[in-house]
């Protein structure tokens, strides 16, 4: 049986094309394209952010110095609040860094008395240790940010220690003061923070020495601990006196301009 055209079909059918059997006709009439959207301009990026918390805080890849002793820091303190009090106190006293330590073992001693916060983990020295070391670290990098460290510590110690023993020698001073209990952070954070400082654009820096020094100031003419408050002065001064080193280490630091990204 054959299959009849019609005009219309006749009219959307290329002449010449033959039709299949049993198949709907073939169309080659041409239809319009579907209209497409129009096209919408990309956004523009979003503003950077300004400087993460995060870069306040040590992190085990970026600044493992810092993250490192934290850790350690943590654990001491955590021991500290929860262990026999007796145990803790014994455990001061052997890692003090009075005079009669000093002279038996001073290697040991100074070591021992920088794993432990004077006032715990809630210190304001704790905090200050967390924020300064890892901007500190960030800047100049860990092995050069635990040698300021160390030159806070160690040198303010013997200046505060030193004149004491010969003070007992001297008769000024009783044999009880070569066993005073001194121990903790306190000094190298100062130091820290004054070597930071020399890092600072002149507005902060000023800032920072004029509040953390006057607080230190304030300390010493409480006379609460003398000799603490005088340690607490000479630090700050020594990390000031690292200036022209610190700045040196930033600008051969290759992380040195990550650190302000």
């Amino acid at each position: 049986m054959e299959r009849t055209v019609s005009a219309a079909d006749a009219m959307i059918t290329a002449p010449g094309t033959p039709l299949l059997e049993g198949m709907p006709r073939q169309r080659t009439a041409t239809f319009p394209a579907a209209p497409t959207a129009p096209r919408v301009p990309a956004a523009a990026p979003a503003p950077r952010p300004g400087p993460r918390a995060r870069w306040f805080l040590p992190t085990p890849t970026a600044t493992p110095f810092t993250f490192g002793y934290a850790a350690v820091l943590v654990v001491t303190s955590l021991f500290a609040e929860y262990a026999d009090p007796s145990l803790v106190h014994t455990l001061y006293q052997e890692s003090s860094t009075d005079v009669a330590h000093l002279v038996l073992s001073p290697v040991p001693v100074l070591v021992a008395s920088a794993l432990w916060i004077a006032g715990g983990l809630t210190s304001t020295y704790a905090l200050l240790f967390l924020v300064v070391l890892t901007a500190l670290e960030r800047r100049i990098g860990g092995r050069r940010t635990a040698v300021v460290f160390l030159l806070g510590h160690v040198l303010a110690t013997l200046a505060t220690e030193v004149p004491v023993g010969l003070a007992v020698l001297a008769g000024h001073l009783p044999d009880s003061s070569l066993h005073r209990l001194d121990y903790g952070i306190s000094f190298g954070v100062a130091a820290s923070l004054g070597a930071l400082a020399g890092l600072l654009p002149p507005w902060p820096r000023r800032t920072v020495l004029t509040v953390f020094g006057g607080i230190l100031l304030a300390d010493l003419i409480q006379f609460t601990d003398p000799l603490s408050d005088w340690g607490h002065l000479l630090s700050l001064a020594i990390g000031v006196g690292t200036w022209p080193l610190v700045r040196r280490w930033q600008r051969t630091d290759p992380r040195g301009s990550r650190a302000h990204g």
